[in-house]
């Protein structure tokens, strides 16, 4: 209507770090920023955030999030094709054919929203942003983490999981300029008391079976203080992340930071898809709930 100033569209270039299966709480982030209605103009990810992002970014997210809500234990364990060759247990290929089939393919540079995976060069010690070509080839280079997917070689390169370097890569979205940069951290400080369902070494498929794969080669030897290899494992990725993300967070002062509590559930649960996307939502929403009332949203740089 003639006369009336419509409220401007805030924009927002969106850090999607990296966690395993604690990046599906960056699905319930994406919902609650668009419902607000802000607009997603650049995604930069590591790891599951690179996944989420650029299925985001493809315009299928909620054909993803309705699949792996319905994902079982069963079904997670069916995704992997498990090999003992190549640099990991895990090759990775049962699981691009899936997503492929499931929300399509298309080079990263045909994106309408500008996309960075951020995977790591292990032969050159380097940081790595894909920024076109295959979106999916980009992915899985981002995903790769150490020991346990085997490392994606492409282009000449031999990638493995971006969050080794830059668990949550902010510096990708500065050449889009937005009103906002918002950070999901989903390493996050844990409350006090561990959730027993997300620490129960019961539902840990994976885990039990990494403790089978350890016995093959060690005869069930431990690490030091009775940790298995796969623990050790897993707790020194975690510990280092969290590190790298204070570090990056520090340097790059973003706008929001959204906290996701690294006890929220173990890398490889999944099946706990339903409760994880709707932590994240209603943690975005605290947070944002926050921002607005400081009056910092639709102010550009």
């Amino acid at each position: 209507m003639a006369g009336q100033r419509e409220t401007p569209t805030r924009t927002v270039s969106l850090v999607l770090g990296s966690g395993g299966a604690r990046g599906l709480a960056h699905i319930g982030v994406i919902r609650e920023l668009e419902a607000r209605g802000y607009e997603i103009r650049a995604i930069a990810g590591s790891s599951m955030g690179a996944l989420v992002g650029g299925i985001h970014a493809l315009g299928e997210l909620q054909a993803y999030a309705d699949w792996v809500e319905g994902l079982s234990q069963a079904d997670v364990i069916r995704l992997l094709d498990w090999s003992f060759s190549g640099g990991g247990m895990i090759r990775g290929d049962r699981l691009m054919r899936k997503l492929k089939d499931l929300v399509g393919e298309r080079d990263i540079e045909d994106l309408p929203i500008t996309y960075t995976a951020v995977a790591v060069d292990i032969d050159r010690g380097r940081e790595i942003w894909m920024t076109d070509g295959s979106l999916f080839d980009a992915i899985r280079a981002s995903i790769a983490i150490p020991a346990i997917f085997a490392p994606h070689h492409y282009r000449g390169r031999t990638l493995v999981d971006g969050g080794l370097l830059n668990p949550v890569p902010v510096a990708p979205t500065l050449r889009t300029l937005t009103d906002l940069t918002i950070v999901v951290d989903v390493n996050g400080p844990s409350p006090e008391e561990p959730q027993p369902e997300a620490n129960n070494d019961n539902t840990g498929l994976l885990r039990r079976m990494l403790g089978y794969v350890e016995s093959l080669g060690m005869n069930g030897a431990q690490a030091a203080e009775g940790l298995a290899l796969s623990e050790v494992l897993m707790r020194s990725l975690e510990t280092m992340q969290a590190a790298l993300t204070r570090h990056h967070l520090a340097v790059f002062r973003p706008d929001l930071v959204v906290s996701i509590p690294k006890n929220t559930c173990m890398v490889h649960e999944f099946h706990r898809a339903a409760p994880v996307i709707e932590l994240g939502r209603e943690t975005a929403r605290s947070r944002l709930n926050e921002l607005e009332e400081q009056g910092r949203p639709g102010t550009p740089y």
